[in-house]
């Protein structure tokens, strides 16, 4: 009897262990002691809340600096999809196209008709939280995100087999036409810097 017992308490503590959670993945440290980074996957089930986690980033720094919220725009989208793909291509973060093409006709390829502000761009392993503080930390890349004008954005990447992703956010404001790029003093180039 009291050896029936002690087995059902040992069934018992055994399918209670069995029930509990997995014990923490080890983080493997490198050399100087800091943790290994990791490859980070996007799938395209990940895609847009990965779209929304970038376009909350911009928006959290654009309110924190007394700015309005930048909204989607599906053209902005495509232009910077275009790009981020077309910078794999090339193996080299910048603005121009593999045809010549600037951010400008990109964006009037795609069908924007609004004003282009700036283009954001980044060859990196980083994910969108960690893409963004370093686009924030760079005065250049700063100033587009916090352009007063901007009201629209498009988000892209590219990922390599690798991992690498190519980054592409560009920030247009709608109605004003092509034309007024052209004539804006303060816009000095493509307002955007490669990582």
């Amino acid at each position: 009897m009291m050896l029936r017992a002690l087995g059902l308490k040992l069934i018992l503590v055994l399918g209670l262990a069995a029930c509990a959670a997995p014990p923490a993945p080890q983080v493997q440290l490198g050399a100087d002691g800091r943790p290994l980074q990791t490859v980070y996957r996007i799938s395209p089930v990940d895609a847009p809340r990965v779209r929304q986690r970038m376009q909350d980033g911009l928006n959290s720094l654009r309110q924190q600096n007394g700015l309005p919220p930048l909204t989607p725009n599906s053209r902005l989208a495509s232009a910077a999809a275009t790009h981020a793909r077309d910078m794999s291509f090339q193996s080299r973060p910048w603005h121009w196209g593999s045809d010549g093409s600037s951010p400008m006709q990109r964006v009037s390829r795609a069908g924007y008709d609004g004003m282009l502000i700036g283009e954001l761009i980044s060859e990196t392993f980083e994910n969108e939280f960690e893409t963004v503080n370093a686009w924030m930390s760079e005065p250049e890349t700063r100033q587009v995100i916090l352009d007063r004008r901007a009201q629209e954005l498009g988000v892209g990447w590219h990922q390599d087999s690798n991992g690498k992703l190519w980054w592409t956010v560009v920030l247009g404001a709608p109605g004003r036409g092509a034309d007024v790029v052209a004539s804006t003093p303060s816009w000095d180039g493509f307002g955007g810097v490669g990582f």
